[in-house]
């Protein structure tokens, strides 16, 4: 597995141009790949804040931005194209016990009861009280807890909460796709490395073609 950053110039049209459609930067993933064969398992997120916009992609091969670069980077400056790592080592040296300072963009929703349906209906969560809780309720089967504060409150932040919508390609006219997404600031210790591995690499939640579940880990 391998994880890469790539520094986004905002001022760039292009750059915008993929800011502002979930779609089109998930195509622009895709793109990173050869087309051979079936497409990667990528995970992608962008983070803005500290002056810099980042895209961050987890992905099983290398990918190569260089298109990206061409319509969103810094092309006359090496320096800042992209860095991809690998992610193995990291992966193998987590154990129960570790504390980490963690991100994460998510789609939090719920199923609904229809009545006669024999499936839910999907509705987001919108409130951050209820957001917090559904992130909360799953970290157990993610491999880790998050623990209280001074406080005596959980150790999570819920910010740049915003819903992404845009119309489906090769989908039915009018069938447009609409994504709630909030991103989790926050502290987590591991209770079970081999879960926190599955979510580091596979994923949280839904939504994952379109910028949400990537969880990435930091030294606090």
């Amino acid at each position: 597995m391998y994880l890469t950053r790539f520094p986004i110039n905002v001022a760039r049209r292009g750059a915008r141009h993929l800011l502002v459609s979930q779609q089109r930067m998930h195509a622009a993933v895709l793109a990173s790949f050869p087309p051979d064969g079936d497409l990667p398992r990528a995970l992608w997120r962008v983070d803005s804040g500290d002056h810099r916009t980042d895209l961050f992609i987890m992905s099983p091969s290398r990918p190569d931005l260089t298109h990206l670069v061409e319509q969103a980077g810094w092309p006359s400056l090496p320096d800042m194209t992209w860095n991809t790592a690998d992610y193995l080592p990291f992966l193998e040296r987590l154990e129960a016990g570790q504390r980490w300072a963690f991100r994460l963009t998510a789609n939090p929703v719920r199923s609904v009861p229809v009545p006669g349906g024999s499936r839910g209906q999907v509705k987001a969560h919108v409130a951050v009280a209820h957001q917090q809780k559904w992130l909360l309720s799953r970290t157990d089967q993610l491999g880790f807890t998050v623990p209280n504060g001074p406080h005596g409150q959980p150790q999570v932040v819920v910010k740049d909460r915003r819903t992404a919508r845009f119309e489906r390609r090769h989908a039915e006219s009018g069938r447009d796709v609409t994504v709630a997404m909030a991103t989790f600031d926050g502290v987590l210790d591991v209770t079970d490395a081999g879960r926190l591995r599955q979510a580091l690499t596979h994923g949280v939640g839904r939504a994952k073609s379109y910028g949400c579940g990537l969880l990435t880990l930091a030294r606090l």
